[in-house]
């Protein structure tokens, strides 16, 4: 045990500081300031127009201890920039406990090596680690009465009815098992409309193909195609959705394009006027996805806030009322969505914690809340499910959960939903097979999938061969496409 004797000439200062040596103690100057920034969660690989995922920079004094009580401003910048990309979102941010977070960083270019550098007043900087900026891969997809797939390599194929030109192999002939699209084009996306479909190639230009009478092909004329042509314009889109008579695109910078049919305000540019052009969508909003319906689009912003427009008197544009909207009313319910997709009459969304939310039309039980009664705001989808992604078809909605078991809800009239009957169910059923997928889409009457090793199912209605597996034979549940091609989806990560 420590002893202490008292002398009249030691001050209490002289003292306390002796205790504290022979206790251990601690810093006489209090905490050891910040001196460098140090990139403790490094900026990930993202899709085009949507946030990285969240970075952190941590302020450390010289041993490397983040220093807790920093509150320094912390601002981030492009550092190299192969793509000549902006940097946009909230790039400057104080400390919290010695840390600031970066959770809506986008760039508005494609590119590969892309790395942000922090800067905070005199400290040293730091530059992060290399990621991309890629766009995002969806390997099926379904409507009318085809459906369209892409391979991991980009190379596009369709099957299915072929009427207006809309498998763009050049002919107007129905397949019943996948045809190449022709132009020699590589895609990152394919969406099927109603009677025409489009693409965005791996570097964002977007063509599309078929029926063009009311300008749904961007061209710029009303002639119909059989094979892809070029969307005018001169954008770079990260997707492109095809609709009935309309089609809409997010572009790079996360700016939503729209053009075709406009009878209804469902190209959101105030009017109701055709266009066979791109035209911006009004109200100024920054979108990371937009779904084209029947004759209404809906869209998500950064910040997670569904909008729609067009047509409503089903209820489809979830604002609480069923009028028709010329430009973007916010969708109610004050939900944040990572993604919305629209059907015949209604809309879904999931939200990032994986919960579903249908709004719209439910003769059929679509919304699959466990009744048919019509929505004009969002409802909770039934069952408890944890959904990656949905997708609504005509009057039919399917899922596939962060598990990969793919459900679905609704109008069952010739097997579209995949569970061996053709019972209507107003709640989520599982689709028969045990097939674990990554990805589905609701079509017309059929739905289509694609599982993790990249093989296509589909079920429901097939007349015109939109099933893919060489017959035009109705099924009840999930049969493989035919040619042995892969539709997986290109991992970002």
């Amino acid at each position: 045990m420590l002893s202490i004797t008292l002398r009249p000439r030691c001050s209490a200062a002289v003292l306390a500081a002796v205790l504290l040596a022979a206790c251990g103690g601690g810093n006489m100057a209090g905490p050891t300031p910040p001196v460098k920034l140090v990139f403790t969660v490094q900026p990930r690989n993202a899709t085009a127009a949507a946030a990285i995922p969240t970075v952190y920079v941590a302020l450390q004094d010289a041993p490397g201890n983040t220093v807790a009580s920093a509150s320094n401003a912390v601002t981030v910048a492009l550092g190299t920039n192969p793509g000549g990309g902006t940097l946009s979102g909230t790039t400057t941010t104080n400390a919290v406990n010695g840390a600031a977070g970066f959770a809506d960083l986008r760039v508005d270019r494609l590119g590969s090596g892309y790395t942000l550098v922090a800067t905070s007043g005199t400290l040293t900087g730091a530059t992060s680690a290399p990621f991309d900026i890629q766009l995002g891969r969806v390997p099926v997809s379904a409507d009318f009465y085809q459906t369209c797939g892409v391979t991991p390599a980009g190379a596009p194929y369709c099957w299915g009815d072929n009427t207006d030109g809309e498998l763009g192999d050049g002919t107007t002939t129905n397949r019943t098992s996948p045809v190449a699209v022709a132009g020699g084009l590589s895609f990152a996306a394919v969406s099927a409309g109603l009677y025409h479909t489009c693409g965005v190639t791996l570097v964002g230009a977007a063509y599309c193909w078929g029926s063009n009478t009311n300008g749904q092909l961007g061209d710029g004329t009303t002639t119909s195609r059989t094979s892809p042509v070029a969307v005018g314009g001169g954008l770079s889109f990260a997707a492109v959705s095809a609709g009935g008579a309309h089609t809409c695109g997010v572009t790079l910078a996360g700016a939503a394009d729209c053009w075709g049919d406009n009878v209804v305000g469902e190209i959101g540019d105030g009017t109701a006027t055709t266009r066979l052009s791109p035209v911006a969508v009004g109200g100024g909003l920054t979108f990371v996805a937009v779904s084209a319906g029947q004759d209404f689009t809906c869209g998500v912003t950064l910040a997670g806030a569904a909008y729609c427009w067009g047509h409503n008197s089903g209820g489809e544009l979830g604002d609480g009322t069923m009028t028709n909207r010329l430009s973007p009313v916010a969708v109610g319910g004050g939900l944040r969505f990572a993604a919305v997709t629209t059907g015949a009459t209604h809309s879904c969304g999931v939200t990032p914690a994986g919960t579903a939310y249908c709004w719209g039309d439910n003769l059929h039980g679509q919304l699959g809340d466990g009744t048919t009664t019509t929505r004009t705001s969002p409802v909770a989808v039934g069952g408890g499910l944890i959904f990656a992604a949905l997708s609504t078809g005509q009057y039919d909605t399917c899922g596939v959960t962060v598990g990969g078991t793919a459900y679905c809800w609704g109008d069952n009239t010739y097997g579209e939903l995949g569970d061996g009957t053709t019972t209507d169910r107003l709640s989520p059923v599982a689709v028969g097979g045990g097939l674990s997928f990554t990805t589905v889409s609701a079509g017309i009457y059929h739905t289509c999938g694609a599982t993790l090793a990249g093989a296509a199912y589909c079920w429901g209605y097939n007349t015109n061969g939109q099933l893919g597996d060489g017959t035009t034979t109705n099924r009840l549940s999930p049969v493989a496409v035919g040619g042995g091609l892969s539709f997986a989806a290109a991992a970002v990560e």
